[in-house]
This record gives C-alpha cells, sequence and structure tokens, in this order.
C-alpha cells in the first residue's frame, strides 16, 4: 500500500480541531509536497521530519511524496503536527502497518535527531481528540502528565521516533540515553515562552500560593478595604481601590487570589488549558489548581490585554486570569481604549478576537482589581492640603478611568494613609487568610446550594432580571437603593450590582435572604458613602 493516514490536531484559540494527516506515495522523481493550507513553521518540517527519519535509523522513500492535511480550509500552525508526518509517511512506505496508525493522535515536533519534542497547547489539543472520539493519543514523553489530565484517553508519551516506531512495529523498545545529570532537559524549552514567567506579572502561580509572605493579617487597619476583599472574593466582584501611595492598594490585591477557593476540577482544566496554549505551564505542575494572579504593567498593549497578535491571536492577560484575578496597577497610567475594551469581557465572561486569519473566542472570566491614586502626585485628600496638584489636573486623572468601565466595578473602596498608632498598636494584625478564606468558601457554598440547577456559580454571573424575580431580598431592604436610582446616583446596572453585592454580604454572614443591614453594607461598599453600618463581616454575624 502507497497510502497512510493519522491524525493530529489544528489549534485555534484554546478550540481545537482534528485534522487528518494523508501520506500518498506515487513513482516518479523523488519530492515532497506538503499541502493543506500549512504556516511557514509547518511547511518547514518536511525537512525536520526527512531528517528524523533518516537519524531513527529508518529508510526514507525516494518516490513522490504528497502529504496533505484534511480538512484543507482549516489554518494549520505550529511544528506539532511533525510526528504524524513522519509516521503517516512511514505507513505508506510499509514500515509501520498503517492500520495501525488510523485511530491514533499524534502530537509532537521532532528534531533532527529523532527526539520528540513538546509544544504547548497538549492539553487542548487531547480535549479535542477525546471530543472526536479518538481515545489513543502519542504526546511528547515530557508532556504524558499534561496529556493524562483529560479522561478516557490512552497516553503514550514517547522520547524519540524510533521508540514510537518500534512500538508501532511491535518490536524491541530501544533506550534512550539519559541526558547528564544537573544538566536542564533540552525538551522542556518546547513547554516555555521566552519572556514570561513570574517577572513579567503573568506567571500562572504569582501571588495564588497561599504562604507566609502572602497573608492579610500583614495589612495593617484598612478595615473597609479587607471587607470588600473578602466580600470580592466570596461572590466574584470586581473592586476599584483608590488612595495614597504606600496604604496597601498592592499588598491587598497580591492577597486576593489566597482568600479564593481552589478550583475545581473542571476549572482547572479551563485555567490549564489557556495557559498551555500560552506557554506559560510551570515544569513539573502540568494542572494549575489555584487561582491564577495577572498583574501586566500599565504599558501593555491592547493586544497584550485582551488578546491577539499576528496571524491566529493569542490569549491575553484577561485569558490568563480566568478564574483568578487581574490586578490592574496604576489603572488611570494605562491607556483609555486599552481600559475600555475590558467592558465586554467583563459583562460576557469570554472574548472574541477576530482577525483575517480567523476568529478565536477566549474564556475570560475574571476577577478585576483596580487600584489608583486620587491625583497625580497621590496626596488628594477631603481631611488635609498635601496636594499640590491644580484642580483641572485632579478631573483629567480621575476622568481617565471612563463611567461605563466604573458602572461594572461592584465594590468601590477609598484607602486612607495608615497613622503610625495603627502601626505602632499592640495587636495591630488583622484576621489572617486562613481565617477569611473559610468564610469565604462557606459562603460559595451557600451560594453554591441556592444557585444549583442554573448555569450561574456566583452571585456577580446572576442577571438583573433573575435578581428582580427569584432572587429578591427582604420586603422593604431595597427602598435606599431605590431612592438612590431616583436621585441618579445608581443606574440600573448599578441597582442590580448592589442586589448582588448584598446577596453575598448575606451569604458571609448566614442571611438566607439580604435584609436592610446587608444592602446598606452593599451600597457603602458601592458609592462610598458612610450608611451607618459596621464595616467588618465579623461585625454582622
Amino acid at each position: 500500500m502507497a497510502f497512510a493516514r493519522t491524525c493530529s490536531v489544528a489549534l485555534v484559540g484554546v478550540e481545537g480541531v482534528v485534522v487528518e494527516v494523508q501520506a500518498d506515495l506515487e513513482p516518479g522523481v523523488a519530492a515532497f509536497t506538503l499541502v493543506g493550507l500549512p504556516d511557514k513553521s509547518l511547511t518547514e518540517s518536511r525537512d525536520r521530519v526527512r531528517a528524523a527519519v533518516v537519524n531513527s535509523g529508518a529508510e526514507w522513500p525516494q518516490k513522490k511524496l504528497t502529504v496533505g492535511l484534511s480538512p484543507a480550509s482549516v489554518p494549520k500552525a505550529g511544528s506539532g503536527f511533525d510526528l504524524a508526518v513522519a509516521c503517516a509517511v512511514l505507513g505508506a512506505a510499509e514500515r509501520i502497518d498503517p492500520r495501525v496508525l488510523a485511530d491514533i493522535v499524534m502530537i509532537g515536533e521532532l528534531g533532527l535527531d529523532g527526539r520528540v519534542r513538546p509544544v504547548r497547547g497538549i492539553l487542548p489539543a487531547v480535549l479535542a481528540a477525546t471530543g472526536a472520539g479518538y481515545e489513543q493519543v502519542v504526546v511528547p514523553e515530557c508532556a504524558a502528565a499534561e496529556a493524562a489530565l483529560v479522561p478516557g484517553v490512552s497516553v503514550l508519551g514517547v522520547r524519540s521516533l524510533r521508540q514510537l516506531i518500534a512500538v508501532l512495529a511491535e518490536e524491541p523498545v530501544p533506550e534512550e540515553e539519559p541526558d547528564e545529570l544537573g544538566r536542564p532537559d533540552p525538551l522542556l524549552a518546547g513547554l516555555r515562552v521566552p519572556g514570561t514567567g513570574a517577572a513579567t506579572g503573568m506567571h500562572s502561580l504569582g501571588a495564588a500560593q497561599h504562604d507566609s509572605e502572602h497573608d492579610l493579617a500583614d495589612v495593617v487597619g484598612q478595615t473597609s478595604a479587607r471587607t470588600a476583599v473578602e466580600v470580592a472574593a466570596a461572590g466574584g466582584h470586581h473592586l476599584f481601590l483608590e488612595g495614597p501611595p504606600g496604604a496597601g492598594k498592592t499588598m491587598l490585591a497580591e492577597r486576593l487570589p489566597a482568600v479564593l477557593p481552589t478550583l475545581t476540577r473542571k476549572e482547572s482544566l479551563e485555567v490549564t488549558a489557556v495557559h498551555s496554549v500560552a506557554g506559560l505551564l510551570p515544569p513539573g505542575k502540568p494542572l494549575i489548581d489555584i487561582a491564577p494572579y495577572c498583574a501586566p504593567h500599565h504599558s501593555a498593549t491592547m493586544q497584550s490585554l485582551v488578546g491577539g497578535g499576528p496571524g491566529i491571536a493569542r490569549p491575553g492577560a484577561v485569558s490568563l486570569a480566568h478564574r483568578g484575578v487581574l490586578f490592574l496597577d496604576e489603572a488611570p497610567e494605562f491607556h483609555s481604549q486599552t481600559l475600555d475594551a475590558l467592558r465586554q469581557p467583563l459583562e460576557s465572561g469570554h472574548v472574541v478576537i477576530a482577525r483575517s486569519a480567523g476568529v478565536v473566542r477566549f474564556p475570560a472570566r475574571f476577577l478585576m482589581v483596580l487600584a489608583a491614586n486620587p491625583c497625580p502626585c497621590g496626596r488628594f485628600s477631603q481631611r488635609d492640603a498635601l496636594c499640590e496638584c491644580p484642580p483641572s489636573a485632579i478631573r483629567r486623572y480621575q476622568a481617565r478611568l471612563s463611567g461605563p468601565l466604573l458602572d461594572r466595578v461592584d465594590l468601590r473602596v477609598e484607602i486612607d494613609p495608615v497613622t503610625r498608632a495603627q502601626l505602632t498598636a499592640p495587636g495591630a494584625r488583622g484576621e489572617s487568610t486562613a481565617t477569611v478564606a473559610d468564610r469565604v468558601r462557606a459562603a460559595r457554598e451557600r451560594t453554591a446550594a441556592r444557585l444549583t440547577g442554573t448555569p450561574w456559580r456566583t452571585n456577580s454571573e446572576v442577571p438583573g432580571r433573575e435578581l428582580r424575580s427569584r432572587f429578591q431580598a427582604v420586603s422593604g431592604a431595597m427602598d435606599e437603593a431605590e431612592r438612590n436610582l431616583e436621585r441618579g446616583v445608581l443606574t440600573a446596572r448599578g441597582i442590580d450590582r448592589v442586589l448582588r453585592v448584598a446577596w453575598t454580604v448575606a451569604d458571609l454572614v448566614g442571611h438566607d435572604r439580604p435584609d436592610a443591614t446587608d444592602v446598606a453594607l452593599a451600597l457603602q461598599l458601592r458609592t462610598g458613602v458612610p450608611r451607618g453600618v459596621p464595616m467588618a463581616i465579623g461585625a454582622l454575624t
């Protein structure tokens, strides 16, 4: 037989399409033609595959060779098709039984010496293969743990093409020489993208790990801000912190991920898939089970924030923060168009990017934390006259955050500078992260029980129409909020968000339905106007 086929996966965003890799040998002048809408890196696979096959001890067929990638209308990019192309060619040359290859999905890049290198996006590729009904996948050995996260699929991890040929031909599997002890494995380079990691603020772990360096007990004072962080974590509400430099805005944001509950299995797969496509999976940790934390610099472009780039779009910070925290420090310093681009993913929970090469959809259900100074110098306050900025400069600075964007933020807190008495007072430490996290976990469980049978998981996701019909507050509890709507203090969206926050407060304190106190605290967190209620959640229980 001069024809063989096997399968691989083409990724478009975080979604995959199973591609049939076909190889056909015909008599004629030796040539290698690759068709099926390949990109530059895939076109170069002709030379990589030929060298890998020869250096693996197999004979390269001296005939006219045509390799087709079907469906031909789907753009294919990357080097992950190398392994499938090599096996299809060997199947057409009858080095491997073509019937063995037909129902196997192969993903991996080949080195010139025949070693199998990992590629980004192994997890979403295996998910796509499983969804298409395939039960066997072949991946690089160092990425086998990531592929094994998908249930119901048999994973074969190989280190070289020689090993794979031996397995498929039912021959003794050769042993590969181990790398020198103490040296980094060069095969792991395919799992990382240069210029990423913890130093960039785009790392998948970031400050989310609960350790002694990121504990809420380190934040002195700031009762209102600590309460806002707790409510934000319990209900998935967006948060805006405004205050002078050094007041603790960044400290609070860095400690927020540790308060969030551990990701469920489904959420972990979603987050891991995005980070796998982006090349941000940490070595030795194929599954991300804690809330990610992204803190891009205020000079970030729109493409780096919401996704994009040349060719097929890549995930941005909003997708890397999926099911976690997106912290925008010095928010007014971001470009206004970049910030306004967040309005759509804040509402929908995903971002759709249209390019000439295709349209991709990335998940973007994140908790946004904005931090800003009150003025350019940062010392503006209603209680003292330390600020030297003219009123026009203060207005221009504060107007950089548009009204439509701030209207989507549920919690707004003004942070005051920490006083000497607060810093030096004995017993000034507040509740620890573990204590607050336990309360948040209990509130999330109450929310989940109430929302059973609905597509929503947190109070921030419940639509306004459902709040007004199915999830109503105690009779008369919303009177003050409705008066704020009549006076123009709140918009229609704003009053829905007040009710969402009130439900979160009720879940934290253990109320069956929000009462007037819960709504008053929600109003105070929304508008910043004191309502005469205790700001600490513990004082309301």
